[in-house]
């Protein structure tokens, strides 16, 4: 997981915060790591298929675009069985298989659905700023495996509890003031992996729409 734009950034932070929080807390905090899971809200298959029923196309950022993707109950499943197996402070990876490309699982939908190549326009529209080919799952190599054959452990660097909630308050004052180049800026100086020089950003957020 080395995150590319300002929401896989925020959700790296969530990661550090329960890192600290797993040697502060009496509360075990544990992280699991996996890509989409088929069905879910904001799945591609669900955005699919409305596509299709109200436009008769489906709309791709890139053809050669590819993401990991897992049923409901493989998630589920892990996700219990990472707890049974975890201590605090623990993060899990789990085994994905193989990438598919979106493409493929765009042609195999509509010939599911019934309808022909022919009779479904796929439109190609680019990659979103921040937007990756590949997805991935890790940050750094120290990862091991574990007793579960589709779980492994990763190590990962933690900031100090007296830095973190020094960022703390900034991020909060940053979100206050609506300072979204702060909030980049606190973000990629906080062991995310994140480098807010690449992503373009339109700021449409404003105090007068939150009033």
């Amino acid at each position: 997981m080395n995150p590319t734009n300002l929401m896989g950034a925020t959700k790296r932070y969530a990661e550090l915060l329960c890192l600290n929080k797993s040697i502060s807390s009496s509360t075990n905090f544990l992280i699991v790591r996996f890509g989409n899971v088929l069905g879910s809200s904001g799945s591609v298959i669900p955005l699919f298929m409305e596509q299709i029923n109200q436009n008769r196309e489906i709309t791709i950022t890139d053809k050669n675009i590819e993401r990991f993707f897992m049923s409901i109950v493989e998630a589920s499943q892990l996700v219990i069985s990472s707890s049974k197996i975890g201590k605090s402070g623990d993060i899990f990876i789990l085994d994905m298989g193989k990438s598919i490309k979106i493409l493929k699982l765009a042609k195999d939908l509509i010939k599911y659905l019934g309808f022909s190549l022919s009779e479904i326009k796929i439109k190609f529209i680019g990659l979103r700023a921040g937007e990756k080919l590949y997805e991935e799952l890790l940050i750094g190599n120290n990862v091991t495996g574990t007793e579960h054959p589709r779980i492994m452990r990763a190590e990962e660097t933690m900031l100090p509890p007296e830095e973190l909630e020094i960022k703390l308050h900034q991020l909060e004052k940053a979100c206050h003031e609506f300072d979204i180049e702060l909030i980049r800026k606190i973000l990629s100086e906080s062991e995310t992996s994140y480098d807010s020089t690449n992503e373009k950003i339109v700021n449409t957020w404003s105090k007068k729409d939150n009033q």
